[in-house]
């Protein structure tokens, strides 16, 4: 391949280590999560979801509260907003390559509607989404298996990778976005981890602060408490950008699933990551 041909496909920076690179292995273990979750009935239209996104062993059983709420379910497009952790001065990231390669087979992007929404975006005098080659961000990926085993039929993938925490960009952003998805059979997806490297008791009270603002339905109040540090959201930026979008489709309110802590599966409570699960609905109005 010549040095500036992009791969088409990504191969996965992170099988064999965040997650299990074998097949069989994988979709079990994701099965076994999916099973073990057990949810209230959320009434009403789903239209996004919120995930944790650190290693399988450590959030894929509050991974797995997400993804019971669509297990059986068929979508045709997945928008999966998340972080990137590397630091790249852009506000906002997509892939540059055509298809997400994981042990579960190949994921689609559906490319013509990136390119539509970056001359939206170009148009509203907005930074674009900048295509990225050959990325180690995990956040994204480690949503994909999870979507691969609940789906019944395969999907599109619309990657973004947010930077910025501007909240007059993302909520312009997300009604472009909005715009373009609207009608369509889509789910939001959005890859946060909470509060990082704290004790338990200190962890559980900040996560309790940004989970009450994702509940609440503020994407404001997700990036004040982020920047205030009353709680804390690797992917605050991707999951205001998640709410905007919901919010400018219908959906009115969010549920909390789960919420645990890595101390779950390390034991140990010195230092600690949170995890949440949470649902984003259109209730019917009584």
């Amino acid at each position: 391949m010549h040095m500036n041909q992009i791969n088409p496909v990504r191969p996965s920076p992170i099988a064999g280590s965040w997650y299990s690179s074998n097949a069989d292995q994988l979709r079990e273990e994701i099965e076994g999560y999916l099973s073990s979750a057990t949810n209230p009935e959320l009434n009403g239209q789903l239209v996004g979801l919120i995930a944790p996104h650190a290693g399988y062993l450590y959030s894929g059983k509050t991974a797995g509260y997400t993804y019971q709420t669509i297990n059986g379910s068929t979508f045709d497009l997945c928008v999966v907003v998340s972080p990137l952790h590397a630091y790249l001065p852009y506000a906002l990231l997509t892939t540059a390559h055509k298809v997400y390669a994981t042990p579960l087979g190949q994921v689609e992007v559906e490319h013509e509607l990136l390119t539509e929404l970056n001359l939206r975006m170009e148009g509203a005098n907005l930074p674009t989404a900048q295509p990225l080659a050959n990325d180690k961000e995990h956040s994204l990926e480690i949503q994909l298996p999870f979507l691969q085993t609940a789906l019944v039929k395969p999907f599109r993938l619309l990657p973004l990778m947010v930077r910025s925490s501007d909240p007059g960009y993302l909520s312009k952003t997300a009604s472009i976005l909005a715009d373009l998805i609207r009608g369509k059979k889509v789910l939001l997806v959005a890859s946060t981890d909470l509060s990082h490297f704290n004790d338990e008791a200190t962890a559980v009270a900040l996560d309790q602060v940004m989970l009450k603002r994702m509940t609440d339905f503020s994407p404001e109040g997700v990036l004040q408490a982020e920047a205030n540090q009353q709680g804390f959201a690797c992917g605050s930026g991707a999951v205001a950008l998640v709410l905007w979008t919901a919010k400018a489709l219908g959906a009115n309110q969010v549920t909390l699933l789960n919420h645990s802590t890595s101390a779950r599966a390390s034991k140990d409570t010195s230092s600690v990551v949170g995890y949440g699960a949470l649902a984003i609905t259109q209730q019917e109005a009584v």
